[in-house]
């Protein structure tokens, strides 16, 4: 929404920090009672103050935040993650992370994991330098739908498509939505390559699926997340998304970049 007198409107504080890239906005607002942040030189401490992102100075631990709005001066990537490497930036156990992929200059940014894929599965993730963006990616309000190529092993039943195609019921009692679920290659009698594609962001939704179903899961390949495909992208390897693939995120919201 623009501002009449000063473009756009002000912006909460932990959601400036957030679409900065700084944390997400639950840790902002950690920062923010701790008296580690400032705007025009002056400590913050109140939970929901705003600011002018075209004319105020925040600063965080002394450094300032840079509060551009311009899409350029943000990083959007897609990147695909191989098996046996962890959705984050630093792992305690020195396990490769997704930011060791990344070639040195991109690296040096703060580039956030839209979302997660675990250790053992594969495929697109999306990752950027733009809060805003990430939260619009991953945020369940904007339902935007994942898709999977999944090779299970076991007995795929018709009665199994349908219930994973209906609101299936965890037996731990979790209640998932509707999926697509489309059998795409018959390897055997007993192994099957399905394609799934989820709208909820239940963790560890597919295994757990499986797992219920007495299906052993092999392979899990994320080949689409929104509007955005992994195509021909080499394991380990990332490109820059595209404009078009940007403003796809947004569909035809106001905020598109």
């Amino acid at each position: 929404m623009r501002s009449q007198k000063n473009g756009l409107s002000p912006l909460r504080l932990n959601k400036a920090l957030s679409q900065a890239g700084v944390c997400s906005r639950r840790k902002a607002d950690d920062l923010i009672v701790a008296g580690r942040v400032r705007v025009n030189r002056q400590t913050v401490t109140e939970l929901g103050a705003k600011i002018q992102p075209e004319r105020d100075r925040l600063e965080v631990d002394g450094r300032r935040v840079s509060l551009r709005r311009d899409p350029a001066s943000h990083l959007y990537l897609a990147l695909h993650k191989p098996v046996q490497v962890v959705t984050t930036l630093s792992d305690p156990q020195g396990r490769t992370t997704v930011a060791d992929l990344l070639p040195s200059e991109l690296a040096s940014r703060r580039v956030l994991p839209a979302g997660r894929l675990d250790y053992l599965s594969e495929g697109l993730l999306i990752m950027s330098t733009d809060g805003g963006f990430i939260h619009r990616l991953t945020h369940p309000r904007h339902h935007l739908p994942k898709t999977y190529r999944v090779r299970v092993q076991g007995r795929l039943e018709d009665d199994h498509l349908e219930r994973m195609r209906s609101s299936m019921r965890l037996k731990d009692g979790t209640q998932l939505a509707p999926m697509q679920v489309e059998v795409l290659r018959r390897v055997s009698r007993q192994e099957h390559w399905l394609e799934m594609t989820l709208s909820q962001g239940v963790n560890r939704q597919i295994r757990r699926i499986c797992r219920d179903l007495h299906l052993s899961v092999v392979r899990i390949v994320r080949t689409r997340q929104g509007p955005v495909e992994l195509g021909d992208l080499p394991p380990g390897k990332v490109r820059h998304l595209s404009k078009k693939e940007r403003e796809a995120v947004y569909g035809d919201e106001n905020e598109a970049i």
